[in-house]
């Protein structure tokens, strides 16, 4: 487990980047910001949905998007939906990866994006996101018979990492910093480099604990994989969307708290990562104390506004 102080600086840290980007957005503006305006217009939000990050994007048994993140981004378009005043908007799923998700978002290929997306400073100069709703951190896979336990019991061996993620820098920090001579590979998306492991291209595989969870239940690899080591970053998970727009903003934190005041969070969550999913597996990975407070206290602001 990370230290409390830890969990806590992290929080904070995104709920800064938050309020960094909405006292950045104010001043209001006539009609609908261009995010909202495109969409009354089209009929149809984008959203951004990635093909294997369970459970929060990825596709069902007959190629559909479903997923935790998807899930919330359609309570997002619900009240877009509102704020639009066009209730039957439809939904046009995008196609994204961990590489080019942020500039989908910028070039307004998408609207939202629905996947597993950790909202930190550098990337909140650039695009603005949702309060939190997952904290994760990078850790390890490697095949279950292997004497590895630590990223240092790597030194020398090849570790692949998703192209574009945040991952990919943790893993370059700590090889520099510890000196371990890794042979750093890159897959293009998770999918690809758990298959790098599978065929032993790599002697481990580096991205965010619960995506490596996911992948071994959905493959059902548990007799084979394991998740190991200590945590190499922290990882707070938020819907992206364009920056420097206030009223969308403001719809997608309005969203939030709606959910936090109707107490649907905690179950959205548990349907997700507790209970069976559609597909069949099942995480059972408990809801952490640090984002059971952060729902509340969407909770407790929804009240408050009240």
């Amino acid at each position: 487990m990370r230290p409390l102080t830890a969990i806590s600086a992290g929080l904070l840290l995104a709920a800064c980047l938050l309020a960094t980007d909405a006292s950045a957005q104010t001043g209001g503006s006539e009609g609908l910001s261009p995010t909202l305006s495109a969409i009354k217009n089209a009929h149809t939000v984008r959203l951004g949905y990635r093909e294997s990050s369970p459970p929060f994007s990825f596709l069902d048994q007959s190629g559909r998007p479903i997923g935790y993140s998807l899930e919330l981004c359609e309570a997002i378009v619900e009240e877009i939906g509102v704020e639009v005043d066009d209730p039957n908007l439809k939904i046009d799923y995008v196609k994204v990866t961990s590489d080019d998700r942020i500039e989908a978002v910028l070039q307004n290929k998408i609207d939202l994006e629905c996947g597993s997306t950790t909202a930190n400073s550098d990337r909140g100069k650039r695009v603005a996101f949702s309060p939190l709703m997952f904290v994760a951190g990078t850790k390890l896979m490697v095949p279950k018979g292997s004497s590895v336990q630590q990223l240092a019991d790597l030194k020398g061996k090849t570790i692949v990492v998703t192209k574009g993620t945040t991952n990919e820098q943790a893993i370059q920090a700590a090889d520099k910093k510890l000196s371990l001579g890794l042979t750093i590979a890159l897959g293009a998306d998770h999918e690809q480099s758990y298959q790098m492991l599978v065929d032993g291209k790599a002697d481990a595989f580096a991205t965010d604990d619960i995506l490596l969870s996911g992948l071994i239940v959905r493959h059902k690899a548990q007799d084979k994989f394991r998740v190991t080591g200590d945590y190499l970053s922290y990882d707070p998970y938020g819907i992206m969307f364009r920056k420097g727009e206030p009223q969308l903003s403001a719809v997608v934190e309005r969203t939030f708290r709606r959910l936090g005041s109707n107490h649907d969070l905690v179950p959205l969550y548990n349907k997700w990562f507790i209970a069976r999913m559609p597909t069949g597996e099942r995480m059972n990975v408990p809801i952490s104390l640090q984002l059971e407070e952060a729902f509340k206290a969407m909770d407790d602001s929804a009240s408050a506004n009240n």
